[in-house]
């Protein structure tokens, strides 16, 4: 769920659309649009000031509540501070009703209640509250059709039912109750996929303001949901929303930049990341300076997983950190604090999102590491594929103790052979790996049947493809089961 949790909170914007005159309108003027531009630059403070100016000199332009809506989705969804939910959600039901009652005779009258429900419902999912959420997406859908049937040339209509298409046919077993709930959503990764790519060319000769946020989410598309990480960089590396000046730009070329490989890139980021009282504090912008660092087996790790655990907030990635200062610590052969930093992730942050479950489940596993496996794998992770393939090289799966370890050295070499364009020896290696019938709950296993399947998809061969994305869904790990079988569904979806 987190892939696509991940894509879809960064789709909630809108197109500039004129005034008609009536009493109470919809218009992006040069104020609202300074509003919003503050907004999406976590400059929430000014935006705020710009709000009130808006509702100053525009008593009767509605768009004023959308942006404002914005607002309090990046304080809630950054800060994770459920008693501040609590005392917001509120806003949601008094901004629907004064949009409701706004002109009809314009597309953001059904178009900004649809965003207020998605914002909403994306923050729901934050703390837990599935059956709201999937109500308030429903909700949304519904009016994004009505709205798309009865203004068929606004161009945002597409780009929030084409996210929508998109991760339907990708929703993993544990959420399909979600999917029946929603109702007929009957999309496919390629249908959404064509409706953001109809909004971009729209954007290539059209003034549509919006563009920077449309290629952000056609970039986590081709990312989680089409596995084309090379595709997703190059997408937002032109984005236009600019990473030294805004935050949540810095964040989102950093994380597509670290799933893509491209550690070093993302450090380079990360280290011009702005920064100041004007900005909203963005702490996970620290944990992924961290993990740049980590992934090259860099000590000064530390520093970056230490600020962002005395400033994050909320609970989430807590576990994470912890667990990924005692990796440094094995590192560096320092066992003792290792068991220190495990003994945390037992007892600080929560386990709502999977990379915390899985560090809660290490931590209490009680089993430390191969170092030699757990250096390949962090070189693995930042893309340093040569450096990770020398290292492994020097080794013979006999040379591991014990068959979870064997099964471990295959499949990080498997995995060092595919990105090095070696299909088939990743191929026999992931084989192996399968093969392992004793380790039908292991995570090797079943991202070693993924990591065949899409290997087989990009080799233009769909029945094989198929065949190991199904298997995928036969596997039962014991961690990380909602992502891989997210991705198999993706695949299936894909190549139907």
């Amino acid at each position: 769920m987190q892939h696509i949790y991940t894509i879809f909170w960064v789709f909630l914007f809108l197109q500039p659309f004129q005034a008609t005159g009536k009493s109470a309108y919809f218009e992006y003027s040069v104020r609202a649009k300074d509003a919003y531009q503050l907004a999406i630059n976590l400059r929430l403070e000014e935006a705020e000031e710009a709000i009130n100016l808006l509702k100053k000199h525009e008593p009767e332009n509605l768009i004023v509540y959308h942006i404002e809506d914005y607002i309090d989705f990046f304080k809630i969804f950054i800060t994770e501070d459920k008693s501040l939910f609590k005392k917001l959600q509120k806003n949601k039901t008094k901004r629907l009703r004064k949009i409701r009652a706004g002109e009809k005779s314009s597309p953001y009258h059904l178009y900004a209640q649809a965003e207020i429900n998605l914002h909403w419902a994306l923050l729901r999912i934050k703390f837990g509250e599935y059956l709201s959420a999937f109500n308030e997406v429903s909700d949304a859908y519904q009016l994004l059709k009505k709205n798309k049937k009865k203004f068929p040339d606004f161009i945002a209509n597409d780009k929030s039912l084409g996210i929508l298409h998109s991760i339907v046919g990708s929703v993993p077993d544990k959420y399909r109750w979600g999917v029946k709930l929603i109702g007929k959503i009957d999309g496919s990764i390629p249908q959404g996929r064509e409706e953001i790519e109809s909004v971009l060319a729209y954007a290539e000769k059209n003034d549509f303001i919006f563009r920077a946020e449309t290629e952000i989410m056609y970039a986590f598309l081709l990312l989680h949901l089409t596995n084309q990480g090379d595709k997703a960089w190059e997408v937002i590396s032109k984005s236009k929303l600019n990473p030294r000046t805004n935050p949540l730009g810095c964040f989102v070329r950093a994380n597509i930049a670290l799933h893509a490989g491209k550690a070093d890139k993302a450090e380079l980021l990360l280290r011009h990341r702005p920064e100041g009282a004007a900005f909203f504090d963005l702490p996970y912008l620290h944990y992924m300076a961290g993990l740049t660092k980590l992934y090259r087996l860099d000590k000064a790790c530390v520093k970056d997983f230490e600020l962002f655990l005395r400033q994050q907030k909320g609970q989430s990635y807590i576990k994470e950190a912890y667990q990924k200062l005692a990796w440094n610590a094995l590192i560096q052969g320092q066992k003792s604090q290792y068991n220190h930093y495990m003994s945390l992730c037992k007892t600080e942050g929560n386990k709502q999102q999977e990379g915390d479950e899985a560090a809660y489940q290490d931590a209490l596993s009680g089993k430390i590491p191969d170092v030699r496996l757990l250096k390949a794998r962090m070189l693995f992770d930042g893309g340093y594929y040569e450096q990770a393939h020398k290292l492994l090289k020097k080794y013979h799966s006999n040379d591991f103790g014990g068959k979870e370890l064997q099964l471990e050295f295959l499949y990080r070499s498997a995995r060092v052979s595919q990105k090095l364009g070696w299909s088939t020896e990743a191929i026999i290696r992931y084989l192996d790996v399968i093969a392992e019938k004793d380790n039908t709950t292991s995570y090797y296993p079943c991202n070693a049947a993924l990591q065949v399947g899409l290997i087989y998809e990009k080799l233009g061969d769909v029945k094989k493809a198929r065949q190991f994305f199904n298997q995928v869904l036969k596997i039962k790990p014991n961690k990380y089961k909602t992502a891989l079988h997210g991705k198999a569904k993706a695949g299936l979806n894909r190549t139907r």
